[in-house]
């Protein structure tokens, strides 16, 4: 690792590890009675973040690296199979650390927020949709920036300006963007007064700005054709690039676009395992350039 890597990781894997002490709940079930695992908790989220800060999308590659470049960090490392068992159980264990470390930042407290989604595909052979494990939860659906088709999934994201990821999903490709994006907002418990929401047209409904009213937040999106012109619509245009900025540079971050479908298409649980960390990696690196109060990464650094 060059130093600023190493920085990073030592600073994220001293704050992972005092969150998981003082919140013992987080860590995923294990037996009464047995061997403690050799990799603690926080070094393999640390090692989930590590890889994909270094670009890994294959376990094997990663694990092999981590064996000839990082053993002086980590004194045990687990083969492929006990690496990728450890994720798929600690899923949820990511996601609260991530919560937590955004909420660290400087950046959670802003009263901007842009929503957008982007498709997943799981695969493209009609064999593939039939064997795969995501059949019945990815889709068909329409991507309307490449005006084309395709089967999977949808990202929907919820993000500031900054680009601190704030919530995010894997839902169907026919999911309608509203609910996803207001289910995300109930999950999270993440509604206050005085929030501006920014959206594309996709966010038109009624129903849907009449629920962000009554959190206290105010939808601003462009207006259709149909429609009389809305506040802020000279802001949109710029702001509507940043979501677009923020969604690409996301992509090629969690490597959707890169990675190779698999004959099987993969399990919820493995696009979950795969998701995860890379968000968790981009909210650590936000939360290691900029800036923050209190005992934050960047204060350790």
């Amino acid at each position: 690792m060059g130093p600023d890597l190493d920085t990073l990781a030592t600073a994220l894997y001293v704050r992972i590890d005092d969150l998981l002490a003082e919140n013992p709940h987080w860590a995923p079930e294990r037996p009464v009675v047995g061997f403690a695992p050799k990799l603690s908790d926080a070094e393999l989220v640390t090692l989930a973040v590590i890889s994909a800060l270094l670009g890994y999308d294959n376990e094997s590659q990663f694990v092999r690296y981590a064996k000839a470049h990082l053993g002086p960090w980590f004194p045990y490392l687990p083969n492929r199979d006990g690496y990728n068992k450890r994720l798929r159980r600690s899923g949820e264990m990511i996601a609260r650390v991530m919560g937590w470390l955004a909420r660290e930042c400087e950046s959670w407290h802003d009263d901007v927020w842009l929503v957008d989604s982007t498709p997943v595909e799981c695969g493209r052979s009609r064999e593939t949709q039939k064997r795969s494990d995501l059949a019945g939860w990815a889709q068909y659906g329409y991507c309307a920036s490449h005006s084309r088709w395709f089967w999977g999934l949808r990202l929907h994201l919820v993000a500031t300006p900054a680009g601190l990821p704030i919530a995010f999903a894997l839902a169907g490709a026919k999911a309608d963007e509203r609910d996803v994006c207001a289910d995300m907002i109930d999950a999270a418990r993440i509604a206050r007064p005085g929030q501006t929401l920014i959206a594309g047209k996709g966010y038109r409904s009624a129903a849907f700005e009449a629920d962000l009213n009554n959190a206290g937040i105010t939808l601003l999106r462009p207006a259709t054709r149909t429609e009389a012109p809305r506040p802020g619509a000279k802001l949109l245009r710029p702001l509507r690039q940043i979501i677009e900025s923020i969604i690409q540079t996301l992509k090629g971050h969690l490597t959707h676009r890169r990675s190779t479908p698999r004959p099987r298409g993969g399990s919820p649980a493995y696009h979950d395992q795969c998701t995860q960390p890379r968000v968790a990696s981009s909210t650590s690196s936000i939360v290691r350039h900029g800036p923050c109060a209190g005992p934050r990464i960047s204060s350790v650094l």
